[in-house]
């Protein structure tokens, strides 16, 4: 086991190291005419955000002092997305380089006046009726002297060293356009995702029918909420977003499902501190996610109840038209707090619609084998960051959204803040209003 987490550490290493040298040999070797000062400076710049977001990693696992912790995050963190497009933008620009070569190149030819050679025309067919040999020439005048031999192309030829668009200088521009462009395009699509986040959720809407819910219950709201993550980026402003958010949809019922925070109590407490604000006809529920096994749980437990919501630890409760139960987060195992569907699920009636909330969609398998209609979770954050909704895709049943398994329904929220970068592209951050629909109506 040691040895394969040395060698997978060793590998992620070598690709760090080699994707960086690739981003700054693209933005500063082959942007400047020689060593000097800019690429010195670019190296610094690209190595002290690493050692920043790796400062801010292990600072929050660490439980560093907050001041820190926050003093860290933002320029980590944020420097951990701008490095991800930029990597991404340069690697496109491969292919834009040898197009733009190619066009400057044409360009120059046609200034000049020389036809571009044929590849298909012979040795005997490029050399132009200028480049004929000396003695053939004809004079310039009678009795004047002969004209002197040119070479290809002439003296305005493209590859001519003293011309403005010489083979050195064309490769510096080209290599300076696409770098700026790369650069631009990065700094562009993670200042638009990080707004996109402080910004606050948007609302969905998603109907979901259940065949077993009474008519009476037809058109009941759940507000879905799942991985807000307070932390050293995302503090007690942004709470008041989300609780406002949840509150102007006017829902019968809440569902926090986990990853509420990162961080202790003591630390975020008061950035929690809003969620005391949370209404809804049938209250508020907590379930805990993988992130408050990593912040004590027991204590944020505590905190929520505190708060005024209902943490549903592995329990039950039978609501006036379906039940709603919640188990605990599977990274609880290691503590002895993993999920119970049978104490949570085991002795219910089955003829009523079941409800459960879940953090991970993984947990879905167990939901199908209890008989649950609906389960809600999170978890996934939609992918956060383009393209990283390949990799959680492949890892989770169902990425984000409404999927069905067997007779039980799955929802899973791309929620409403954001881990590590307070940046997401290509997976809008929601809270969800569920709406059940009854057959019977």
């Amino acid at each position: 086991m040691v040895v394969v987490f040395a060698l997978v550490a060793l590998a992620v290493v070598g690709v760090l190291v080699t994707s960086n040298w690739y981003v700054w040999r693209r933005l500063f070797r082959d942007t400047t005419a020689g060593p000097g000062p800019v690429r010195r400076v670019g190296g610094a710049v690209i190595a002290g955000g690493w050692v920043l977001a790796v400062g801010a990693l292990v600072a929050e696992r660490a439980g560093a002092p907050f001041w820190l912790q926050q003093v860290l995050a933002w320029p980590g963190f944020l420097w951990m997305a701008l490095s991800i497009y930029l990597l991404l933008a340069l690697l496109a620009g491969e292919v834009v380089r040898p197009l733009l070569r190619r066009f400057l190149e044409r360009g120059a030819v046609r200034r000049s006046g020389a036809e571009p050679p044929r590849p298909e025309a012979t040795d005997q067919e490029r050399i132009p009726a200028a480049t004929a040999p000396a003695e053939q020439a004809e004079p310039a005048e009678p009795g004047g002297a002969t004209e002197p031999p040119r070479s290809p192309g002439g003296p305005q030829s493209p590859e001519a060293p003293d011309s403005p668009l010489a083979l050195p200088s064309r490769r510096l521009f080209v290599s300076r356009v696409v770098a700026g462009a790369a650069a631009a395009a990065a700094v562009g699509t993670v200042g638009y995702g990080t707004y996109g986040v402080l910004n606050g959720p948007s609302v969905k809407r998603v109907t979901v029918p259940l065949a077993k819910l009474p008519r009476a219950a037809h058109g009941y709201r759940i507000a879905v909420v799942s991985d807000i993550h307070l932390g050293p980026v995302l503090g007690r402003g942004f709470a008041q977003k989300v609780v406002d958010t949840i509150n102007s949809t006017q829902p019968d019922l809440i569902a926090v499902v986990g990853d509420l925070v990162d961080g202790s109590v003591k630390d975020l407490g008061p950035a929690a501190a809003p969620l005391a604000g949370l209404r809804a006809r049938d209250g508020a529920y907590f379930v805990t996610g993988n992130h408050e096994y990593f912040s004590g749980a027991e204590q944020w437990v505590e905190e929520v109840r505190r708060l005024g919501l209902l943490p549903l630890e592995n329990a039950r409760t039978e609501l006036r038209h379906f039940d709603l139960a919640g188990v605990n987060d599977v990274a609880g195992e290691e503590e002895g707090q993993g999920p119970d569907y049978a104490k949570a699920l085991g002795d219910r009636d089955r003829a009523r619609a079941c409800v459960l909330l879940a953090h991970q969609p993984v947990q879905i398998h167990d939901a199908v084998d209890h008989g649950v209609d609906l389960q809600l979770s999170g978890h996934t954050h939609g992918g956060q960051l383009w393209p990283g909704n390949l990799i959680a895709g492949a890892a989770n049943p169902t990425l984000a959204g409404l999927e069905r398994y067997g007779d039980t329904q799955l929802y899973v929220s791309r929620g409403a803040g954001a881990w590590g970068p307070p940046t997401r592209v290509g997976a809008e951050s929601d809270v969800t209003v569920i709406e059940l629909a009854s057959r019977q109506a």
